[in-house]
């Protein structure tokens, strides 16, 4: 698979800093980082990522909604929803809007692995 240029979406360092380093090692770079839904809408044009990390429960806007707006504006973005166990209505939600996919946190960087090349082989 070829590097990607990500872009992190979360409000949590800890787990920006976890799917930072998970990124890098399997080769990614991550060329922005959002702390919040409103903050990924206002910078996806300008960075025009490969692959977007979403979360989906931050404050203001949450990632579904971002997902939506950008996917309304981008049909071609690729967004891969990160997850804590029992959000499965929200995952079927984000994927509704337009998510090709998620990951479930706590993440191995073996599952994200696999997570981006099903998206990069379906959809990229």
């Amino acid at each position: 698979m070829e590097p990607l240029n990500i872009m992190i979406v979360d409000d949590s360092s800890i787990t920006v800093k976890k799917l930072s380093k998970a990124l890098e090692e399997l080769g990614h770079t991550v060329v922005q980082v959002a702390r919040s839904g409103r903050e990924a809408v206002e910078q996806y044009d300008r960075v025009n990522p490969d692959l977007v990390t979403m979360d989906i429960t931050m404050p203001g806007m949450n990632g579904i909604e971002a997902t939506r707006q950008i996917c309304s504006q981008y049909k071609d973005a690729l967004i891969i929803m990160v997850t804590s166990h029992g959000q499965e209505q929200m995952v079927m939600d984000a994927i509704a809007a337009g998510s090709r996919g998620y990951i479930i946190k706590p993440f191995e960087s073996k599952k994200l692995e696999e997570s981006i090349k099903k998206v990069i082989e379906r959809y990229g």
